[in-house]
């Protein structure tokens, strides 16, 4: 595959699921607005709202009135895979990147997983929890435990030695994400997207980052039935 440089690139898309986020909304996009990108890329955000309940949905129709991001809603709730299949199909960035819209992830690391690709090394970026030395929170045991189980089980069925399979942050060149078509609905598109990434032989690449990753009282949704349904896509998707 050729490479592709960073002069040839000139806009990154982020994209933001969001569900029942109103008390971190506003911060993750201000954050993602103030970041500052390398060279001249310029920035285009993308956000999908998933029926929200807890007053994200009114949150995002200020900034949709405003025009200083691209807001779209969906007219029930449909999950995290559906809602970034509805989102990276109004991108028009060369590189895509997916930033979840809770605080867990630092938008101050997008140069870091942008590196890569502008350097013409990769095709496929993703960032790492679980490699190098970078600032963690301390949280569950068990969901490490399970987050490495997955990665693991992956990494069996796509011969990739990822550390961190169920990462958010998945940078895509533009044209890498548009081929591959997004079947799964919910947090089943982490392995769904390595498998569909796997057999197209590109280049992928990991670098470390940041996580300041929250409990379920201040608002994590992930849960066991989402990693049996991990387990079913690995399989699935292989």
């Amino acid at each position: 595959m050729n490479t592709i440089g960073e002069a040839a690139i000139k806009s990154l898309s982020i994209v933001i699921p969001a569900f029942n986020e109103a008390g971190t909304i506003r911060a993750i996009i201000a954050r993602v607005q103030a970041v500052s990108l390398p060279g001249k890329l310029t920035k285009e955000i993308v956000i999908v709202d998933d029926f929200s309940t807890d007053g994200t949905r009114e949150i995002l129709q200020e900034y949709a009135r405003s025009g200083s991001c691209k807001v779209f809603f969906h007219d029930r709730n449909r999950g995290k895979g559906a809602a970034l299949r509805s989102a990276i199909a109004q991108t028009t960035g060369d590189i895509v990147l997916v930033q979840d819209a809770d605080l867990e992830y630092d938008p101050r690391e997008y140069p870091k997983l942008l590196a890569p690709i502008l350097e013409g090394k990769a095709d496929v970026v993703y960032g790492s929890r679980f490699a190098g030395g970078e600032s963690k929170r301390v949280l569950f045991f068990w969901h490490s435990v399970g987050n490495k189980f997955l990665t693991t089980l992956s990494n069996m069925f796509t011969n990739l030695n990822l550390t961190d399979m169920e990462t958010c942050y998945k940078v895509f060149r533009e044209e890498i994400i548009r081929k591959i078509e997004i079947e799964e609905d919910r947090f089943g598109f982490e392995p769904e997207i390595t498998a569909k990434v796997a057999r197209m032989r590109v280049r992928i690449y990991e670098v470390g980052i940041s996580y300041s990753g929250r409990t379920y009282a201040e608002g994590k949704k992930i849960n066991w039935k989402d990693g049996g349904r991990a387990i079913w896509s690995i399989l699935k998707y292989r």
